[in-house]
């Protein structure tokens, strides 16, 4: 039982799952007074050496006033964390906040703090302590901490790389036989860096360890054939596994050895050999009993396909949570519930621990999928589709997540990003954990290989098995940062396989440029009015006609690569009919040879195929009965029949659907070319490659955070500090907002208040005339098309003529809430929005103010902090933009000046959390500078943690 020990609550949300170096996992919490046994046994574990590091002398035990010490924190001034796995302590660390001449101290005025850790022998090594110095440095930094001191003796250089290597700002010393090391804990970019280097390597790590096991047992093989885990246990079996299989079922006869040729066992503690994975497809029931022998045995992880969980109802849920921290106790990372299993293609493994009956073939194509029926089906198509007629495309990897309760996409991202057998990443996702953390693996892994992504539940509620942060922004929104992030979103699974055929098999296209050629000139048509609707720059089509040859083929396809007026080249062909008619083999063979002399263009083909339309037309010009219409085959399956994918369904299946032999790899040092049955599905697909392709040349130079010298960050942190002092959470008032933001060189116009006719002249004296008249009631604020604003109103008269019809039309003045404020130049008037997002993080939108553009949604976002690249790509990205840019003879405005704005905004909430939300509205663009007419902001606590923090599981 937690306990919170001296004067402060047990603080529960310093609890986190980690994982380590190895990929296993630990728990870190804090340490209380209930440890006391824990310590000792943990101190007893320690060997004589790390003893004396850590005390400077022979400490062979803990004293009882040690002990006392040692678990008795205030959790502000003293604070002790271990790592655990199990129940039992692996390491620990705890810091004594000090004053002048390092004597203990307390309170807000010492604000650093003396460390030290100790770690078990047996695991030093997996990065226990560097995971221990992250947590107690937030923890720190919480508690009004701004430095570190530790004491080393020199002959412990594994501790000293901890803290050089952390990333820290830090100073070192050496006296009295002592290394004395000094660091402050603000993050800075050196020590984020190391820290998502270690938080990649880990997970990385963990999936490595499920997806290339070296031993596997199948729990829940029932002794009659059909069921799941039997099931599983053939596929691994049939696919080749190159490690050591077991069938584990506990209701094994006695005597029994054996199971389907693979060593059986009742259970997996009977197994006389390490076990690194354990296919989990028992009763949900029975899990934790099966989790339990296997943590006791030391398996490393579990897919568990065992269904019963959070999507059954809260009683599942609750199971589900049982289940991860049952796992995580032991160490153990899981795939699952619910998964549908896992796939390896490589010749080291060749594991297919799922309920794919085939092994798909061995490709450069990694795939994840959320839903087992998805990822059924994108298996079936890269299958049908891998092949082609110009080459193999296969698979990788797949992960079949499932409820995602443990290991999700973000840690197959990781093991994705340094797989050097995987060049292209498909995700099939119905919802995202994490986006923060997502958003920025993406945006690296986008960095070295194309990331493809389909979403699911877009337009409503995610599935019940997943847990998943609620989000304020519409999911246009979300995938506008996902692109940002260099994420090709697709939306249909069709499309997934489209676009990660072509980024598999073809080089990027540096440019729009579209050369296409063909044997049809209808389909050539087809094709450049596609390209024209994907914002393409298509040539006009070159027909072939149908009596083209393979030789006419080539001998095109050679000149259109040659062109440097085209980027990429798309083929069109039909089969022709009739003698010296051009065949699939020999097209493949001439398209293959021509694109192998230019291997720096990407080549498509749209590849018409009219397989049985003869005998179909035949078939359809009589009305009798077919022989064996009423004796064919029922293709309804029935309830409870197990059903093949389609891809090995040939007969009856449409001639775009048919498994076709694999043909024969290409020579080396080509590239296969994809086959589309339809035009706009090779345009689309090549699209996705121009605009991913025109990504990864900005992310060469992303530009940078400008500096201001007229910031003041200081002063702005004092204000912020001060006003929070009054309430959790409140927006601020016109005169604060303006203050706030005036600290960081955005200065709002004035707008007094006029209650009354004469309020309202004598504002106009005050800012001085034209001044302009405006309703700021909550249904007429920014709505000028409501006519709740009077503009250009040059003298006292005309502004009490204007107050009159405002109150005669709209009502009271109390109801209408009006204001006077100086005319500002006439411009475009725009939006400017930042908001804190408790899913998304911190993101800044862009658009034209007015109803049309709220209407149709014309707003454009970026990730803060927002670079100078970014800003100057923000204006361009609405559809309204030409209005900024002299459309239609009109004068152009001040985009620098724009984008100035937008950086400072950015700079503001990046630097202060606490600023959760700001609203310019409308900012006015002229031809020479800008004025920001309306501004509100919006204060709360920042969050105890963030993606800066600590590297942490998700917590159960």
């Amino acid at each position: 039982m937690q306990t919170s020990s001296d004067r402060h609550e047990y603080p529960a949300h310093w609890e986190a799952d980690v994982v380590l170096r190895d990929g296993g996992t630990a728990r870190i919490r804090p340490i209380t007074a209930d440890d006391a046994e824990r310590l000792v046994s943990f101190y007893e574990q320690v060997s004589d050496e790390s003893k004396y590091y850590r005390f400077f002398a022979p400490y062979p035990r803990l004293s009882a006033k040690d002990v006392h010490r040692f678990t008795h924190h205030d959790f502000v001034d003293r604070v002790g964390l271990a790592a655990t796995v199990g129940d039992e302590f692996i390491g620990t660390v705890r810091y004594d906040r000090i004053g002048a001449g390092g004597r203990p101290a307390t309170g807000a005025e010492a604000d650093e703090a003396e460390v030290a850790f100790l770690v078990q022998d047996a695991h030093q090594g997996r990065g226990v302590a560097s995971a221990l110095l992250e947590h107690i440095a937030a923890v720190a930094r919480e508690r009004g901490i701004r430095r570190f001191a530790a004491e080393v003796l020199p002959a412990n250089t594994k501790m000293i790389k901890v803290f050089t290597d952390a990333g820290y700002t830090q100073k070192r010393s050496f006296e009295d036989g002592v290394v004395r090391l000094e660091f402050g804990l603000e993050p800075t970019d050196r020590s984020l860096a190391v820290q998502y280097a270690r938080e990649q390597r880990a997970e990385a790590r963990s999936v490595q360890r499920l997806l290339a096991p070296g031993a596997v047992a199948v729990i829940g093989t029932g002794r009659t054939p059909g069921g799941v885990g039997r099931s599983i246990l053939g596929n691994i079996r049939d696919g080749g596994y190159t490690g050591r299989l077991y069938a584990v079922n506990g209701a094994l006869p006695e005597g029994q050895k054996e199971l389907d040729g693979v060593p059986a066992f009742r259970s997996v503690r009977d197994i006389d050999g390490p076990v690194d994975v354990a296919v989990v497809a028992v009763p949900a029931e029975r899990v934790p009993e099966v989790v339990a022998d296997c943590g006791e045995h030391d398996v490393q992880g579990l897919v568990v396909v065992s269904a019963g969980y959070a999507e059954s109802g809260p009683d599942g849920r609750e199971r589900q949570r049982a289940l991860v921290r049952q796992a995580r106790s032991y160490g153990m990372r899981i795939i699952g519930p619910s998964s549908f299993g896992v796939i390896n293609t490589s010749p080291e493994v060749r594991l297919n621990a799922s309920l794919a009956p085939d092994m798909p073939r061995a490709g450069r194509i990694g795939l994840f999928a959320q839903s087992g029926a998805i990822g059924v089906a994108l298996l079936s198509r890269l299958h049908r589709r891998g092949g082609g007629v110009t080459g193999v495309t296969g698979l990788s990897t797949f992960v079949s997540s499932g409820n995602r309760a443990d290991v999700s996409g973000n840690d197959v991202l990781q093991y994705w990003y340094e797989d050097a057998d995987t060049d292209v990443a498909l995700m099939y996702l119905e919802s995202i954990g994490n986006p923060r953390k997502f958003t920025r693996l993406a945006r690296r892994t986008a960095a070295a290989k194309p990331l493809v992504v389909v979403q699911g539940a877009r337009h409503g509620a995610g599935p019940r098995g997943h847990a998943v942060r609620a989000t304020q922004l519409p999911h246009a929104t979300v995938s506008a940062l996902l692109r940002q992030a260099g994420v090709i979103r697709v939306d249909t699974i069709t499309d997934l396989v489209d676009a990660g055929l072509l980024l598999a098999r073809q080089p990027l296209p540096a440019g729009p440029r579209v050369a296409i050629l063909g044997n049809s000139e209808s389909l050539g048509l087809l094709t450049y009015d596609a390209c024209l609707a994907e914002g393409l720059r298509p040539h006009p089509p070159q027909d072939l006609t149908t009596a083209a040859s393979a030789a006419d083929f080539h001998a095109a396809l050679s000149r259109a690569l040659a062109d440097d007026s085209s980027d990429a080249v798309v083929v069109t062909a039909i089969p022709s009919v009739g003698e010296g008619s051009v065949g699939d083999a020999a097209l493949a063979e001439a398209l293959r040879s021509a694109a192998a002399e230019q291997p720096t263009k990407p080549v498509l083909v749209v590849h018409v195929e009219l397989g049985g339309l003869a005998e179909a037309l035949s078939a359809a010009t009589s009305t009798a009965p077919q022989p064996g219409a009423a004796s064919g085959p029922d293709p309804t399956p029935r309830t409870g029949e197990r059903v093949k994918p389609r891809a090995a369904a040939d007969e009856g299946a449409p001639a775009e659907e048919k498994r076709a032999p694999a043909p024969a790899p290409p020579p080396e040092g080509t590239h296969p070319i994809p086959a589309y049955p339809a035009a706009e599905r090779a345009v689309r697909a090549l699209a996705q490659a121009v605009a991913y392709g025109q990504w990864r040349r900005d992310a060469a130079d992303p530009g940078k955070v400008p500096e201001y010298e007229d910031i003041d960050e200081r002063g702005a942190a004092a204000l912020i500090e001060g006003m929070l002092a009054r309430g959790q959470g409140l927006t601020l008032t016109t005169e604060a907002t303006c203050e706030l933001l005036a600290a960081y060189g955005v200065h709002v116009h004035r707008a007094l208040p006029a209650p009354t006719p004469d309020a309202a002249a004598e504002a106009a004296r005050t800012l001085g005339h034209p001044v302009a008249l405006k309703a700021t009631a909550p249904h007429l604020r920014h709505r000028a098309d409501l006519g709740g604003v009077r503009l250009d109103l040059a003298d006292e008269e005309q502004l009490r003529r204007a107050y009159a019809e405002l109150t005669e039309l709209f009502g009271s003045p109390e109801e209408l809430r009006p204001v006077v404020q100086r005319m500002a130049p006439r411009g475009v008037d725009t939006v400017v929005r930042a908001v804190i997002d408790p899913a998304a993080g911190a993101v800044l939108s862009f658009g034209l103010a007015g109803a049309a553009s709220q209407l149709l949604g014309d707003m454009a976002h970026r990730l803060i902090p927002v670079t100078d690249r970014d800003a100057t790509s923000l204006v361009r990205s609405i559809r309204t933009a030409p209005l900024l840019f002299g459309w239609r003879g009109s004068a152009p405005v001040d985009t620098p000046a724009l984008e100035e704005l937008m950086l400072r905004v950015s700079r503001l909430v990046h630097d202060h959390p606490e600023v959760v939300a700001v609203t310019l509205e409308p900012v006015v663009v002229a031809p020479h500078g800008i004025s920001v007419l309306g501004a509100s902001v919006r204060l709360a606590p920042p969050p105890a943690r963030d993606d800066h923090g600590p590297r942490t599981l998700p917590a159960y």
